[in-house]
């Protein structure tokens, strides 16, 4: 398998970070210049140690990079987190950015894309672009945690969303506790 996990300017690189560490198969990162900035602040982590966690890393601004050909083949694209000015650009065909021109081979392949939001309160333009996007068959996964597994630490809240994540495309994982119902 192979997966593309972009990391943009929003908080919550947490969520990109955890991918790069529970996704199987090859791992292809890009990270914005924003979020170069927000990973350390966030984390402690500097964005080298980020991109040792992934088997290719990638600049966002090398639109010749081959994940913005349709030709190149990978099975899904995560950006975690996704900023809404990221869902503003995939929802209106801008591709001037090699996270953006990926987003948009995504959808016109029809290849999963899985956009973990991390913006609230949402103005009607966000909401608008989210449906759009959602319509063209983006997965809209924001970045909103369950509390019925009572999460003890910022981990389990994090570990939750990804869990999710990695549940949509098909990746075992025991990141999160399943509803039983008890």
């Amino acid at each position: 398998m192979r997966f593309v996990v972009a990391i943009t300017g929003a908080s919550g690189s947490m969520y990109g970070i955890r991918l790069l560490q529970n996704l199987p198969g090859e791992k292809i990162l890009v990270i914005s210049d924003v979020a170069r900035e927000i990973i350390p602040y966030e984390t402690g982590m500097s964005a080298e140690d980020v991109e040792a966690l992934a088997d290719k890393v990638l600049n966002d601004r090398d639109l010749f990079a081959p994940i913005s050909s349709g030709s190149y083949g990978y099975d899904a694209m995560f950006v975690a987190p996704c900023s809404e000015s990221s869902v503003g650009k995939f929802a209106n065909g801008i591709a001037d950015t090699l996270i953006s021109r990926a987003a948009s081979v995504c959808l016109k392949e029809g290849r999963r894309l899985i956009l973990v939001i991390r913006e609230t309160p949402k103005s009607a333009i966000m909401l608008e672009n989210e449906l759009k996007l959602a319509r063209c068959g983006a997965v809209i996964m924001d970045a909103n945690p369950g509390f019925w597994d009572r999460p003890s630490s910022v981990d389990d809240i994090v570990d939750f969303i990804v869990g999710r994540c990695l549940d949509r495309v098909g990746v075992d994982n025991g990141l999160c506790r399943r509803w039983g119902g008890e």
